[in-house]
């Protein structure tokens, strides 16, 4: 299939690149060519340029093209919980309120409850996922019947699950579908023993494979782990060989300068999740102290209970005010890192290279922005109007994979909304 899409502003988030009136063709899942109209006589003459007849043509009437957005942690499964559990601390909400009712689920659960947050990111312009949940295969099998790239994420801990599960997954579902990945990780320090994670750092070793985790997201997780090892968690990590190949931490809000010395080293990338670290009291990631240091960030909702909402607007908005508030410094965390953190770095977490940018050869992962809305108004500067005031109602559509998903307000997705709604509040009723 050829789609056109034309008439459009486009950023491509390339380094340096200016939005400019263009448009874009897609064939099947790739985008064939980007045009810029000021490169050619008028976009008239831009449609001739080839002689393929287009299967549709989509007039973008100067709205935005741009990179989806990248949701680079999250726990899709745990809508089950929305504002169920809230206003506690970390530990307490963990311990009291959810491993007790994620101990109720089953496979079935989280795959229905998936579709649901699928529904939510396609909303936020969301065109990818990293997530770490209870049962990946089914979690895989939502994420491709909704049509969401996903890279589920092992969280081994010590509860449960084998590291003859952790490497049969690896080998599996990196197969399943070009739409799913499988990432090894843990879920933290705290929820694995020494000799857990020295297998894990032998199994990453054997795949010379990267390590996703969280880490560093309270001060009391860094203290305790000091008082276990006598060193942080990225100390400890970086000792066993857990980062030999990079990788990503979550949160990432309490780490010290000698923990960035090893991130940069390793190569590891940070994605901070800003909504779910206030509400949870957590703290603010140094944002300002990863840029300057040259250590790439990106951008996680983290799940729907802890935050409790999958919008990435509202993750962009808190990443630069809050890490201004941090610094005293309104000149920190500009919009243009924070647009970066949200797409190019989301796909360097990822590992979704053809993802990152608009470009001939990329995967069609793309999302139109409506500039004719009140909060885009007036288009000054469209870069800072994504971030300050940008909301859920600028996503106009949502394309993964060059199938459009999302657009005006509308599904394109196999099943029924109501049927999703319906499936799951009968899960949330058992699992209260």
């Amino acid at each position: 299939m050829l789609l056109r899409l034309y008439n459009a502003r486009i950023l491509t988030m390339k380094d340096k690149e200016d939005i400019f009136f263009g448009e874009i063709r897609v064939l099947n899942n790739r985008i064939e060519s980007v045009i810029r109209y000021d490169e050619v006589i008028n976009a008239s003459t831009a449609k001739d340029t080839v002689t393929e007849r287009f299967d549709r043509e989509i007039d973008c009437e100067g709205n935005l093209l741009m990179p989806g957005f990248k949701d680079a942690h999250t726990h899709s499964g745990m809508t089950a919980f929305r504002s169920l559990a809230d206003d506690l601390n970390l530990q307490d909400w963990l311990n009291q309120e959810i491993f007790p009712r994620e101990a109720k689920m089953t496979p079935e659960d989280c795959y229905t409850l998936t579709k649901l947050a699928n529904l939510e990111y396609l909303t936020s312009g969301i065109t990818a996922i990293g997530d770490m949940y209870l049962t990946p295969e089914t979690i895989a099998d939502a994420c491709i019947e909704t049509g969401m790239r996903c890279e589920l994420v092992s969280g081994l801990n010590k509860f449960g699950s084998t590291m003859e599960v952790l490497e049969e997954r690896y080998l599996k579902l990196n197969e399943k579908h070009p739409l799913i990945g499988f990432k090894m990780g843990v879920h933290a320090e705290y929820t694995c023993d020494r000799a857990l994670l020295e297998k894990v750092s032998e199994l990453i070793h054997k795949y010379k494979a990267p390590l996703f985790t969280h880490m560093s997201e309270t001060k009391t997780e860094v203290d305790e782990c000091k008082g276990r090892y006598g060193k942080t968690p990225v100390e400890f990590f970086d000792e066993l060989g857990l980062f030999d190949f990079g990788g990503t931490i979550y949160h990432g809000v309490w780490t010290t300068p000698e923990d960035r010395e090893i991130l940069k080293k390793r190569k590891i990338v940070v994605v901070s999740n800003p909504a779910s670290n206030a509400k949870l009291a957590s703290g603010i990631a140094p944002l300002t102290d990863y840029l300057k240091e040259g250590i790439p960030v990106g951008l996680g909702t983290d799940g729907p209970s802890s935050n409790n909402c999958l919008d990435m607007f509202r993750e962009m908005y808190l990443a630069s005010v809050l890490g201004k508030l941090r610094e005293m410094e309104p000149t920190a965390v500009p919009a243009t890192e924070v647009l970066k953190m949200a797409t190019v770095n989301g796909s360097l977490s990822l590992e979704h290279p053809d993802t990152d940018i608009l470009a001939r050869g990329k995967l069609a992962d793309i999302i139109m922005i409506d500039l004719k809305q009140p909060n885009m108004q007036p288009i000054l500067n469209i870069p800072n109007n994504l971030v300050y005031s940008g909301c859920k109602m600028n996503v106009k559509m949502t394309m993964i994979d060059g199938m459009i998903r999302y657009m005006d307000g509308k599904f394109y997705l196999n099943d029924a909304v109501e049927d999703i709604y319906e499936q799951s509040a009968k899960i949330l009723e058992r699992l209260k």
